[in-house]
């Protein structure tokens, strides 16, 4: 027996995953094939292991990352670039391209297989590199079936739908073929995720289900469907959910969570009952896209040291302000991992979880056990914390307590939503926090926007009206051109492709704080501020305007541009 054998025997014997008689029994086996089979093919002939699990085994002793493919959702792109007989012939699955990176991630019962990986690599010439994975060898006979048995595009599971044939009319295998409604839901989520979309909106209307996706912030519709299909696709969007299918007249939450184009997303489902039927939203969270470190958030040098400073500070709060979608958890995540490493305790209160945080301890909000912003605020106290997360500031009990835990030497990160930084200031006298409490806690201010950035394809040069390069300065400095969107299918015709952070930066220093205390009106604060080096989101929009990032009518869009 090869060392790599006996490697799996007895790491499946230390686990108690099968007993010393069944291995005995195997190696029997083993013994009389002529063939050698292997040892892991013939557990799970006899019944003794799932193939399941001698895949994840095997995967870990060889250091190998495994897949599962009963729960991968098929990926168009990947299957385009490996047809069905050379997928049977060399015993492979394509399960995901990265057309950014050019690499393709291919599921395999042998990784070490250097024939076939060499024969991969002549048909690309080189041109994409190849990723094995480990895959068990039924779960691949069943995948090639089933990712090539049927069409996986939108638009032909459509047809299929309009033609009425499906598995079971046409003598298929109904267990490896599932419903078209089934697939269809799987290639609408496959395609938003391609997309970049970060929400997918499913609205029925009187006589049609209207498809939405939210890419860079904007909603765009994509397909109108017939509302025959709607009922079928919610219950199966409900069933990922983990929903109540029979509650129809009350709104539900929901959590899905899938491998989609070679990456973990989790969907937050949501249901509203509307009186053409149950609208529903999924919110996308790429864990890939969670944590962006804060040298990449693109900010102007001098906005960069200032919040490097801020989180610097032992202790005060500071407040990161924004409406929704405007990209206020992914600055706080960026803050925290600058600052993480093993002499800070760091933790957080969220509602829920978005992204997991190595080295961080992240909890949720727990409506059931009554544990809401203020009580696990409490709780966090207790736990010697560094520096606390609290997701959001609602109400003025959890503004209290943040600020308290920040007046007892804690550093503490949070949320407001307010239109600007110095809005965060009214908005605090508003829910009852008195000035003189915010004075001196209050270490800084972040207010910030996301603008959708040009595509480079098909910007166009624009022109600038002599009264706004007058009114924003324009005229007493050399400006590069200013673009305006186009229209490529690099874009999707759309003029712009991602999105680009600008931001406002208002620390707090002991002149302001003396203002504050005062009472002094947002105007006053403002001025003092500017004479400090403060710049407005509306600046720092135009600069990324001048640096040929974004268009003027995009920061007008999210601004209140002059």
């Amino acid at each position: 027996m090869s060392p790599q054998k006996k490697r799996l025997g007895e790491l499946l014997l230390e686990e108690g995953i099968i007993t010393p008689d069944q291995l005995e029994i195997a190696l029997q086996e083993q013994k009389n094939s002529p063939e050698r089979e292997p040892l892991g093919k013939i557990l799970v002939r006899l019944g003794f292991v799932p193939e399941t699990v001698i895949r994840d085994q095997l995967g870990r002793s060889l250091g190998q990352a495994s897949i599962d493919l009963k729960h991968w959702v098929p990926d168009p792109e990947a299957l385009k670039l490996i047809d069905q007989e050379t997928a049977r012939r060399l015993r492979v699955v394509p399960v995901a391209y990265d057309e950014e990176e050019r690499r393709l991630k291919v599921a395999m019962t042998d990784v070490f297989d250097i024939v076939t990986l060499d024969r991969l690599a002549a048909r690309f010439e080189g041109r994409i590199e190849i990723e094995p994975l480990l895959a068990g060898e039924a779960e691949l006979e069943e995948a090639i079936d089933r990712f090539y048995g049927y069409e996986l595009s939108i638009g032909g599971i459509l047809q299929e739908l309009d033609s009425g044939e499906q598995a079971e009319e046409l003598g298929l295998d109904t267990e490896r073929y599932s419903h078209p409604l089934v697939r269809l839901v799987d290639a609408l989520l496959v395609d938003a995720v391609r997309q970049g979309a970060s929400d997918i909106h499913f609205e029925p209307e009187a006589g049609f289900m209207r498809l939405r996706y939210r890419i860079d912030g904007v909603l765009h519709q994509v397909r109108v469907l017939h509302k025959r299909f709607w009922p079928g696709m919610l219950v199966r969007l409900k069933v990922m959910a983990d929903m109540n299918i029979a509650e129809t007249r009350a709104p539900q939450d929901g959590h899905i969570q899938l491998t989609v184009a070679g990456r973990e997303i989790d969907f937050r489902a949501a249901t509203h009952p509307t009186v053409h039927g149950e609208n529903l939203v999924l919110r996308i969270l790429d864990r890939h896209k969670g944590i962006v470190p804060l040298e990449r958030l693109d900010l102007a040098p001098d906005l960069l040291e200032r919040l490097k400073a801020l989180v610097a500070r032992p202790e005060g709060i500071l407040l990161v302000t924004g409406p929704t979608g405007s990209g206020k958890t992914t600055t706080l995540y960026s803050l925290l991992n600058h600052i993480n490493d093993e002499t800070v305790n760091i933790m957080t209160l969220e509602d829920p979880v978005e992204y997991p945080l190595p080295g961080v301890r992240q909890s949720s909000l727990n409506h059931a056990a009554k544990m809401d912003f203020a009580a696990g605020i409490r709780s966090l106290l207790r736990q010697d914390p560094d520096v606390i997360l609290v997701g959001e500031i609602r109400d003025r009990e959890t503004a209290t307590m943040a600020l308290r835990a920040a007046m007892t030497g804690h550093q503490v990160l949070s949320t407001l939503h307010t239109n600007s930084a110095v809005g965060a200031l009214t908005r605090l006298r508003d829910i009852g926090i008195p000035a003189d409490l915010i004075a001196g806690n209050l270490v800084g201010v972040v207010a910030q926007r996301l603008v959708r950035r040009l595509c480079p394809g098909c910007r166009r040069p624009a022109e600038v009206a002599d009264e706004d390069r007058r009114r924003w300065g324009w005229d007493r400095q050399a400006v590069p051109v200013v673009y305006e969107p186009g229209r490529c299918p690099a874009c999707h015709y759309r003029g712009y492709r991602g999105r680009a952070l600008i931001m406002e930066v208002l620390p707090f220093d002991r002149e302001l704080d003396a203002l504050v205390a005062a009472g002094e009106p947002a105007q006053a604060i403002e001025t003092l501020a500017r004479s400090k080096g403060f710049r407005s989101l509306a600046e720092d929009g135009l600069r990324r305007v001048a640096e040929g990032v974004t268009s003027l009518a995009e920061v007008r869009r999210v601004t209140e541009l002059p």
